[in-house]
């Protein structure tokens, strides 16, 4: 692709995946995420060209003038929107694929101090969540979702949906849903809030079969002090 055709497909990018995006020139001038994208891409350029003090500078502007923190080594794909990107920081050694949203302070980040590969690799079709938290030299599949405020350390399957501290896999296939799932934050499952009505679920089953034991007991009580009454009754009258 061009330069040109490049700069075009990220601004549609931003028509795709923002509902609140009106016109080509809010996005240019009003999207600090694609500033950011945009501002990356020289300093990665530099950085593949061994002028690494310069990327580094260039990076450092870019995370004053946008909020968004991208190493120059960082990898990124194509069609890759941060949206309210303030907070955000991308490690040296991460990398992302096509197509991945990325909402606000959401981090990937290193457990290593070594040279090596250290932060995490996202496949295509990720969405990421705000706050979320990515950690080491692990891998996101394709199409996998990342819940708002997960802290994730360990790979997560392609299709798949992550949440918690640390992160659970608690979902599978969404790949048939409408495009605008993907921004339904509200409907991602809770494995704790799961947990606990199954638990409440249980209790009231056992408050039941308590009460129903009591109340035979109670009857039986009953009886048994009824039958010895009647008996001496009999002995009475016989």
């Amino acid at each position: 692709m061009t330069f040109w055709e490049i700069l075009r497909e990220d601004i549609r990018t931003v028509f795709d995946k923002d509902p609140a995006s009106r016109t080509w020139w809010e996005a240019i001038t009003c999207y600090p995420g694609l500033h950011a994208i945009w501002m990356h891409r020289i300093a990665h350029w530099l950085w593949r060209h061994k002028f690494y003090w310069l990327a580094r500078f260039l990076s450092h502007i870019n995370r004053f003038l946008t909020g968004i923190e991208i190493h120059p080594g960082a990898k990124i794909g194509r069609r890759f929107f941060i949206d309210h990107g303030m907070g955000i920081v991308i490690g040296e050694t991460a990398e992302i694929g096509d197509d991945v949203l990325m909402y606000k302070g959401a981090v990937l980040g290193g457990t290593s101090l070594s040279k090596g590969k250290r932060h995490p690799t996202v496949g295509n079709g990720v969405v990421i969540g705000s706050n979320a938290v990515i950690l080491g030299p692990i891998t996101i599949g394709d199409n996998a979702r990342i819940g708002s405020g997960a802290v994730v350390i360990r790979s997560v399957p392609p299709d798949s949906t992550a949440v918690g501290v640390p992160a659970r896999i608690v979902r599978g296939p969404h790949l048939h849903q409408a495009p605008s799932f993907l921004l339904d934050h509200d409907r991602l499952p809770d494995p704790f809030a799961d947990a606990f009505r199954q638990v409440e679920a249980r209790f009231q089953e056992i408050e039941e079969e308590i009460a129903a034991l009591r109340r035979a007991l109670q009857e039986q009580c009953a009886r048994e002090v009824t039958a010895p009454s009647l008996d001496a009754q009999d002995s009475a009258g016989g």
